[in-house]
């Protein structure tokens, strides 16, 4: 990029030219013969991709862009998925931060998945005619292809917000693409509200925020009437068909074959409410496609949806071409996956069942909750859409259904506590105000705060503490967080950053195929510790980390029934994780796994992060009671003692990761524990705020045991300060005060 580089060091206009010079030499570089980007020749392919550009829609509106992005600080451009406003948005923003001379940074694109950055960035590299990794790259939580020559960068939401940690005011980049601002994610809301702030104070910056039509009048509201719009209205679908059915899965399904034996060319989205139902429709489809016929051609099920790996990427060439003539391809996904359709070109059938599955956080319990509800009319809108003017779009709903108008956001459905760290992070570096879309609940930020105060993240004036400071360091949850900062007090860190590491990757454990469940059951049963699943993983991980070259590696996992790319995800997570304990300092200890001391050690670290996930064998039978809030749980059945209850016995006492609330209420992920262990680990303040039951009694009676034999001791030793220690533990016994959360 030695072009950019030198008109960025020799040609920078003055602080009262900067304006004049954007509005005139922002312009698109179409009929250059040298790449402004590199300074080098086009190629023939860069001609070829620029024809098939300009028979994008958004390619109507670039004059109008440009005109609103060189006169105004934000601007809002509206479409559905297939108009290329988010592969051409962003790249004219990067000619808009060249024609600046890059005097106020370069440009960058959020995403809310991983794969897609990638995929756009890829594509973007391509239509720019430059390298990926150079002038253009992504940047994901565990990597990041660019260089100090990049100029237009895709990254996830979240990984944007990090990168504030270190640039509070975002001030490396001069243009700022939020794209999918519609899907409302916790990590773009927060974006968009501390930018409303960084705009004032950063008056050259360019925000474009790229979103669906419903959504545009939210916007306006949050960011003032007079933010310009730039609206890109596609086709309508040539046929919409609502066919009302209860059983919308079963119906679904048999519309798949009853299309195919027709014999209509064209491939088949369809949109169901869960994974489990993706992952079910694949395994129906694929026996009954094999009973329709040979000249039918075959019908290939395929999973679509964030996280599912069904080849390496990039498979953008592989969408943008059309099924062959004898086969049809069928693509299953949920609402998640609703904007990776982008580089399909070939989808001419729709199939909406209109319902989706949400994971809602309860903040009163602490627990996460699967909902069913009704998918929103932009959601429709942009599934319609996938078809164009040409196919058909078949909606398993009634057509008079009042669908909401918008995606719920979903920060009023998660858990606020690694925001709320965050935003007080941003409160140190001068960024206190966070002006939301949609103000979070009440209850959701108490929580949070109480949380981060349980955790000592909070001082007395209710700021950051030392601990928090390195827990907002940490890329986990703020108890996970903690549990790995209290490893390193413990001499523990090589097995908590590795239960870190394995709970924060995809499961590790594969889906075993139809009749072999009993033998992946059997598999996974040679990996279980008999203190728990934390400690399972532990044995897993170091199982894989043995293995031989990578072709052994492979088989092993599919011996095991183990999901070998989540556990190359554990060990970056896992790399990355013991590189920040250095940077920061802090000690990272050998590892002692399987003595009884580093069981201990591991079990104090773990409780010192979720003490306030315990749950107690109230009658011997699975039962569990979990102390905050007196709800009722057994442990998951794939658990170590879900799956070895008949050998081993059900511990009394549990510490678990997860709980959710569903048709069978479970707590995941869990590990035993002695009562007396917990009290030594959780902050009385805690202790003393549960709600009374049976099992505090159990817990009071040993603390005050542990106090008397202690007071006894000192009396002992010193009779005039004993004296006064009782004093003081009664008092602390006796206290119900909570910590005054500002």
């Amino acid at each position: 990029m030695a072009d950019g580089n030198h008109l960025m060091e020799n040609e920078i206009c003055s602080d009262s030219e900067t304006a004049d010079c954007q509005e005139e030499a922002f312009g698109f570089g179409d009929d250059l013969e040298l790449n402004q980007f590199d300074g080098l020749p086009f190629s023939s392919r860069y001609y070829k991709l620029l024809q098939e550009r300009k028979s994008l829609l958004v390619w109507k509106a670039r004059g109008e862009f440009a005109d609103a992005l060189a006169n105004n600080q934000l601007v809002i451009v509206s479409g559905t998925t297939k108009t290329g406003k988010s592969t051409q948005i962003p790249q004219w923003c990067a000619e808009f931060c060249l024609s600046a001379r890059y005097r106020h940074g370069v440009a960058v694109c959020t995403q809310i998945h991983q794969r897609r950055a990638v995929e756009l960035a890829l594509m973007a590299a391509d239509e720019m005619d430059v390298n990926i990794g150079h002038e253009v790259g992504y940047t994901l939580p565990l990597e990041t292809c660019c260089s100090a020559d990049t100029l237009l960068r895709y990254c996830t939401d979240d990984m944007l917000l990090r990168e504030m940690m270190s640039d509070p005011m975002l001030e490396h980049y001069g243009a700022i693409v939020i794209d999918q601002a519609h899907e409302r994610t916790v990590s773009t809301d927060v974006l968009l509200g501390l930018l409303k702030n960084i705009l004032v104070r950063r008056p050259h910056l360019r925000v474009v925020v790229l979103t669906v039509s419903s959504m545009t009048e939210r916007l306006l509201a949050h960011f003032g009437s007079n933010v310009p719009v730039v609206s890109l209205e596609a086709a309508r679908p040539a046929e919409v068909v609502f066919s009302p059915s209860k059983d919308y899965l079963y119906s679904a399904l048999r519309l798949v074959l009853k299309i195919h034996q027709t014999r209509e060319d064209g491939d088949v989205a369809v949109f169901l409410a869960s994974a489990q139902e993706v992952v079910c429709a694949q395994a129906v489809l694929q026996r009954e496609g094999t009973r329709l016929g040979a000249d039918l051609g075959d019908l290939l099920p395929l999973r679509l949806y964030p996280g599912q790996v069904w080849g390496p990427p990039p498979l953008v060439e592989e969408f943008r071409g059309t099924g062959t003539a004898r086969c049809r391809r069928v693509f299953l996904s949920t609402r998640q996956g609703e904007d990776l359709f982008w580089a399909v070109n070939s989808v001419r059938f729709v199939i909406d069942a209109g319902v989706e599955k949400r994971c809602v956080y309860i903040p009163r319990i602490r627990a996460n909750s699967e909902v069913l509800g009704p998918i929103s009319r932009s959601q429709a809108e942009i599934r319609r859409q996938l078809i164009g003017s040409t196919g058909k779009c078949f909606c398993l709903y009634p057509a008079e259904t009042q669908l909401p108008t918008e995606i719920s956001p979903q920060i009023l459905e998660s858990n606020l506590t690694s925001t709320v760290l965050f935003l007080k992070r941003m409160e140190i570096a001068g960024l206190g105000h966070c002006d939301f879309l949609t103000r979070p609940d009440p209850e959701g930020l108490m929580q949070a705060l109480e949380e981060l105060d349980y955790l000592a993240a909070l001082d007395d004036d209710g700021n950051l503490s030392e601990i928090g400071i390195i827990l907002s360091e940490l890329p986990l949850e703020a108890q996970m967080a903690k549990a790995l900062l209290a490893s390193c007090e413990f001499d523990c860190v090589t097995e908590v950053v590795t239960i870190a590491a394995m709970l924060s990757a995809p499961s590790c454990f594969l889906e075993p195929p139809v009749g072999r469940a009993q033998e992946a059951l059997q598999c996974h049963r040679k990996f279980q510790h008999p203190e728990g699943d934390h400690f399972t993983l532990i044995n897993i991980y170091n199982a894989f980390k043995q293995r031989g070259p990578y072709s052994s590696v492979e088989k092993w996992c599919q011996d095991y029934y183990l999901n070998l790319r989540a556990l190359q995800t554990a060990d970056t997570i896992r790399s990355e994780l013991t590189d920040i304990l250095k940077r920061i300092e802090l000690p990272v200890s050998e590892g002692s796994f399987g003595t009884k001391s580093n069981t201990l050690n591991i079990k104090r670290a773990l409780l010192a992060g979720f003490f306030m996930q315990i749950a107690r064998d109230v009658d011997g039978s699975g039962n569990y009671f979990m102390l905050t809030h007196k709800h009722i749980a057994q442990v998951q059945p794939s658990s170590s003692y879900g799956a070895r209850t008949h050998q081993l016995g059900l511990p009394e006492w549990l510490l678990f990761h997860e709980y959710t609330l569903s048709e069978n209420n479970c707590i995941r992920t869990v590990s035993k524990i002695s009562p007396e262990l917990f009290i030594q680990m959780a902050p009385q303040y805690f202790f003393y705020n549960l709600p009374p039951s049976e099992s505090k009694d159990i817990l009071q009676h040993i603390l005050d045991g542990v106090l008397s034999g202690h007071a006894k001791d000192r009396q002992q030793q010193n009779p005039t300060i004993a004296s006064e220690e009782v004093k003081d533990c009664s008092a602390v016994a006796q206290s119900n005060d909570r910590c005054v959360l500002q």
